[in-house]
C-alpha cells in the first residue's frame, strides 16, 4: 500500500502543475466534474449504499447515518456547489496592494496556492467533492484521508474526479484518497511536513483536538459547535420558535445545528411552553436548569457537562437566564466560538450581541444553520475555522491560499 510520502511526491508534481493551469481551464475541469457526478449518481449511491449498510452492521444510526448518506438529491447538490465555485472568481494571482518605497522598489503581494493539501476527516463523503472544488480551483493538490465508514463512497467520488482530469489533459494526482483508514495513516499525515503544506481535519472534538496536539504541519482548526440560540425578552416568539426548531432539528448531525438554548426570564413561562411542544413533536430531548424543569414537565435535570457539550443529535440543553449580559457570559464560558444567534426585536439588544460575543459566525434573528460555505456564497467549504489566525468561518476559496510578496527594482543595492 502506498504510503503518505508516495502519494505525497505525486501531489507535489501535480501541485507544480496546477499553479500554472489558468483560470479557465480549472473551470472547464470543475465542470465537467460537476456532469460527471450527475451522470454517475446511480454508480455513487451504490457504492454509498454499501458504507450504510456496513455502519448500520456497526450499529450506527440516527445524525451519525444521516451525515453518512448520500443519495439523488445531495449529489446533485454537490455538482451544483462544483459549478458555483467554478464560477466564483479566481482568487489566485491576485495582487493585494503594490507601494513604492523611496529607493524605488515596487512591493507588493501576490496570493498563491499552499501547494498541497491534506484533509482528515470522518463520515462525510460530500468533504471529498468540496475538498476537490476548491482546492483544484486555488491551484492545490489534495490528499483526503477519509473515515472507514465512508470508504467506498470517497473512492467512488475520487475515481470519477481523477478520470475527469486525466480526460481534461490534468494528472489526474490532483486529488488523492488515502486508502489505508487506519490511524497511523492519519499520524503519518501528521508528520509529513514538508510534504504536506497545510492539513485541515474536519469531525469530531476528538479527531480535531488530536490532529491539533500532534501535528507537525501547520493545521487550521475546524472546531466543534456548542451554537447557542439566546431569546431576548423583545424577541417575536413566533419566529423565535421557528428558528430554534429549525437550528435544533433540520439537520442535527451537524456542526452549525444549535445545541443550547438561552431564554430571559420575563418571557420564558411562555415561550417555553410552545417551544418544547414543538420541539417534542420532533422527538428531541430538552434537559433543562431547575427553572426549565419547573416549566417544562417533559424536561430532564442538566448538569454541567450539558451547557458545554455538542450532541449532534436530537437533544438540546435549555436555561433560564436574567438578562442579556448573563446570556454572553454564558456563551463566552461554554461556547466554542461557532455560530451564535439572538433572536429579538431591540436594536441596542442585537448590537452588543453583534460587538460582544466572540465567535467565527454571530447572526440576529436567523437560524445557526447558515453557517456554511454553500449558503455564504462560497459555493462550497473546506471546513469552517473556529481559530483567529488566517482565516475564521467558512472557509472558501480565499482561505486556501497563501501569499509572497512580489518587488520590481530597476538595479537597487542594499548599502
Amino acid at each position: 500500500m502506498e504510503t503518505i510520502h508516495d502519494i505525497g511526491k505525486g501531489a507535489r508534481r501535480a501541485a507544480y502543475f496546477l499553479a500554472k493551469a489558468s483560470s479557465d481551464e480549472k473551470k472547464l475541469v470543475l465542470l465537467q466534474a460537476a456532469s460527471n457526478l450527475e451522470e454517475k449518481i446511480e454508480e455513487t449511491v451504490a457504492a454509498n449504499r454499501k458504507d450504510l449498510e456496513q455502519a448500520r452492521k456497526q450499529g450506527i444510526g440516527g445524525a451519525l447515518l444521516d451525515r453518512l448518506r448520500l443519495d439523488a438529491e445531495r449529489i446533485r447538490s454537490m455538482a451544483e456547489g462544483m459549478r458555483q465555485v467554478a464560477g466564483l472568481h479566481d482568487p489566485v494571482g491576485e495582487i493585494l496592494g503594490m507601494t513604492r518605497r523611496p529607493n524605488g522598489l515596487m512591493i507588493g503581494k501576490r496570493r498563491v496556492p499552499f501547494g498541497v493539501v491534506g484533509i482528515i476527516y470522518e463520515a462525510r463523503p460530500n468533504v471529498t467533492a468540496d475538498a476537490f472544488a476548491l482546492c483544484l480551483k486555488t491551484g492545490n493538490a489534495s490528499i483526503l484521508r477519509g473515515g472507514k465508514e465512508a470508504f467506498h463512497s470517497n473512492k467512488a467520488l475520487v475515481d470519477l474526479f481523477q478520470g475527469t482530469l486525466n480526460s481534461q489533459g490534468f494528472p489526474p494526482e490532483a486529488i488523492q484518497l488515502v486508502k489505508d483508514t487506519s490511524r497511523g495513516s492519519a499520524v503519518e499525515m501528521m508528520k509529513a511536513r514538508g510534504i504536506i503544506d497545510l492539513l485541515i481535519p474536519r469531525g469530531g472534538a476528538g479527531l480535531i483536538r488530536t490532529v491539533v496536539e500532534n501535528s507537525q504541519v501547520p493545521v487550521i482548526e475546524t472546531g466543534v459547535g456548542n451554537c447557542h440560540i439566546y431569546v431576548d425578552r423583545d424577541a417575536d416568539r413566533e419566529m423565535a420558535v421557528h428558528i430554534v426548531v429549525n437550528a435544533k432539528t433540520q439537520r442535527p448531525g451537524v456542526c452549525n445545528a444549535a445545541e443550547s438554548l438561552l431564554v430571559h426570564r420575563d418571557i420564558a413561562a411562555g415561550f417555553l411552553h410552545g417551544v418544547a411542544k414543538q420541539l417534542k413533536r420532533r422527538n428531541v430531548e430538552i434537559r433543562g436548569d431547575e427553572t426549565v424543569c419547573s416549566l417544562i414537565g417533559n424536561a430532564f435535570p442538566a448538569n454541567d457537562e450539558d451547557w458545554g457539550r455538542e450532541y449532534l443529535d436530537l437533544i438540546i440543553s435549555v436555561k433560564v437566564v436574567p438578562d442579556l449580559d448573563s446570556a454572553i457570559e454564558h456563551i463566552h464560558r461554554y461556547g466554542t466560538g461557532h455560530s451564535e444567534t439572538i433572536v429579538t426585536n431591540h436594536y441596542a439588544s442585537a448590537q452588543k450581541f453583534l460587538e460582544e460575543v466572540d465567535a467565527a459566525a454571530v447572526y440576529v434573528n436567523a437560524s445557526t444553520r447558515f453557517t456554511d460555505g454553500f449558503e455564504f456564497g462560497f459555493g462550497a467549504e473546506i471546513g469552517i475555522s473556529t481559530q483567529k489566525l488566517h482565516a475564521r468561518g467558512p472557509m472558501g476559496l480565499e482561505a486556501l491560499t497563501s501569499a509572497k510578496y512580489v518587488i520590481y527594482g530597476n538595479g537597487q543595492v542594499r548599502e
